[in-house]
């Protein structure tokens, strides 16, 4: 058994409760570093990490935050650094994470999505999503469930910029992924265990990320190097893992931050 991290691969609701949530997200990242560690609940609900929420709200988004971001130490770490975050990165981040956290959110976005864009009108609409929840939740689920599903994944879809509209039909999108993104999610996949390979996942695919226009980019990345000769592939890396890219990327402009009383 491998004791590398893993996405999740077992279906779960949490989704029902929790979809993107990416600027309590950004709190949760800014208050962990203040405390170095992610206290109990009742600690964010006092402190108002988000706000004016009640005790079982912030019970809900600490539990979703764990298992998106605490159950992948370097990359909470990484994320903690990396102060000055753009909002179209923010989103892609928090994205991905889900995907890695929730495996329906993975398929759908993954998958499901991208095949849409492959048709035309590329485009999508409540009804089929929840056929499509139904054919892969089986019968574990309830008709009311399903619904609430279909809309969540659409509403965290329409969060980070996979889908344009927010009623039906809508049209199916693929976001601009800058180099920073694209980087985190290379170094952040690269030690983990995750369906399919580097260069083919769920998470590149949800970007439009794919064949030659992935390689053309990586090619560009100044992290890493990625050369191809046939069927040969190499891939190199500039720094150990996620968290020295971070640290040697951002942690100067975050000391800068924290001297001059930002953060």
């Amino acid at each position: 058994m491998s004791d590398r991290p893993a996405e999740c691969s077992n279906l779960h609701t949490r989704l029902v409760n929790c979809t993107l949530e990416v600027e309590n997200a950004r709190a949760y990242w800014r208050h962990v570093a203040e405390h170095g560690e992610s206290p109990a609940a009742r600690v964010a609900f006092e402190e108002f990490w988000f706000g004016a929420r009640s005790l079982g709200r912030t019970k809900v988004l600490m539990t979703n935050f764990r298992a998106r971001f605490d159950a992948f130490p370097p990359a909470l770490q990484a994320l903690v650094i990396w102060t000055n975050m753009d909002p179209d990165t923010r989103r892609l981040i928090c994205h991905w994470h889900l995907q890695l956290a929730d495996p329906l959110y993975r398929a759908f976005a993954g998958e499901y999505l991208v095949e849409r864009h492959q048709r035309f009108p590329a485009e999508v609409s409540h009804t089929p999503v929840v056929t499509w929840v139904s054919q892969h939740g089986g019968d574990r689920w309830n008709m009311t469930t399903k619904i609430q599903f279909a809309s969540k994944l659409l509403s965290s879809a329409f969060a980070v910029g996979l889908i344009t509209a927010t009623r039906d039909p809508r049209p199916v999108h693929y976001p601009r992924v800058d180099d920073g993104a694209l980087t985190y999610l290379m170094y952040l996949l690269r030690h983990m265990d995750i369906s399919g390979s580097l260069l083919a996942n769920p998470y590149l695919a949800s970007v439009g990320l794919i064949g030659s226009g992935l390689e053309d980019r990586l090619k560009g990345l100044p992290a890493m190097h990625f050369r191809r000769q046939g069927d040969l592939i190499d891939f190199g890396w500039r720094y150990r893992n996620l968290l020295a890219w971070a640290d040697a990327t951002f942690g100067e402009q975050d000391s800068r931050a924290c001297a001059g009383g930002v953060m």
